[in-house]
């Protein structure tokens, strides 16, 4: 037998360089979730829907270990709504989230 231990990391802002079509900003940590884990953006969740990559990247820390990761910049699209979000795995099934404020 398992125990499982789920941690949300929430609001870690960072200035980070994004390539590609001039991309630029303060992206934000918004959560750090397990593969299938429910997580909405714009009350959509995220893992219902294909995740559209952009070509576009971002150079982000992992929050609590402060490792370095690239992360692909995704798009998805439910009729007239359409949200950027950058997303990795961060360790094997576990996701960090990030959106640009």
């Amino acid at each position: 037998m398992y125990d499982i231990h789920i941690s949300v990391f929430v609001s870690t802002t960072c200035t980070l360089n994004v390539s590609n079509n001039n991309m630029s900003g303060i992206w934000k940590h918004k959560a750090t979730i397990i593969d299938g884990q429910t997580f909405k953006l714009k009350e959509l969740n995220i893992w219902d829907f294909q995740w559209e990559n952009t070509g576009n990247s971002i150079q982000v820390k992992d929050p609590k270990y402060g490792q370095s990761y690239k992360l692909s910049i995704y798009k998805i699209v439910k009729e007239n709504i359409e949200i950027q979000f950058a997303a990795g795995e961060f360790s094997n099934c576990v996701w960090g989230i990030y959106m640009e404020s």
